[in-house]
C-alpha cells in the first residue's frame, strides 16, 4: 500500500485514529494497558482522539482536555513509548505523506518525550507511582 494523501481533513484524522488504535488493541505490550483502562468506553476515547489530533493538526479547535493526567498513573515506562511511537509512525507512513503527516510524527515523538519527561519527574520527586 503506497500512502498518496496527507492529513487534510476530519475523515483522515479519523482513519489515522481507527487504525492507530485497533494496532493498539492487538498489541501484545501495549493492548492490555489500554483495553483494561479503556474497557467498554472505546468509542468515547477514539472521539476524544479526533479531537485532540484535529485540534493539534488541523487548527481546529474541538479538543479542551489536558492529555497528560489521564496517563499519570498507568504502569508505563519508556519501552511503553517507545513501543506507541513505533506503531503511531507506521500507521501514519503506511496511510499518509505530506507536510501534515510528518508533523503528527514529530507531534507524537514530542509528546512522548514530555510525557516520559513528567512521568520520571513525578516518580522520583513527588510519589512513588509505580
Amino acid at each position: 500500500m503506497q500512502a498518496q494523501n496527507d492529513i487534510l481533513s476530519l475523515t483522515d484524522i479519523k482513519l489515522l485514529v481507527d487504525t492507530f488504535y485497533e494496532r493498539i488493541q492487538k498489541n501484545e505490550l501495549l493492548g492490555p494497558i489500554f483495553n483494561e483502562r479503556i474497557k467498554d468506553n472505546w468509542p468515547e476515547h477514539l472521539d476524544k482522539m479526533y479531537r485532540f489530533w484535529q485540534t493539534v493538526l488541523l487548527e481546529e479547535y474541538t479538543y479542551g482536555g489536558r492529555p497528560f493526567p489521564p496517563h499519570a498513573q498507568m504502569p508505563i515506562d519508556e519501552q511503553h513509548f517507545d513501543q506507541w511511537l513505533a506503531l503511531f509512525t507506521k500507521t501514519v507512513d503506511e496511510l499518509f505523506t505530506g507536510d501534515k503527516a510528518t508533523e503528527a510524527k514529530w507531534r507524537a515523538n514530542k509528546m512522548a518525550t514530555m510525557f516520559q519527561s513528567k512521568l520520571a519527574y513525578m516518580r522520583n520527586n513527588l510519589f512513588n507511582i509505580v
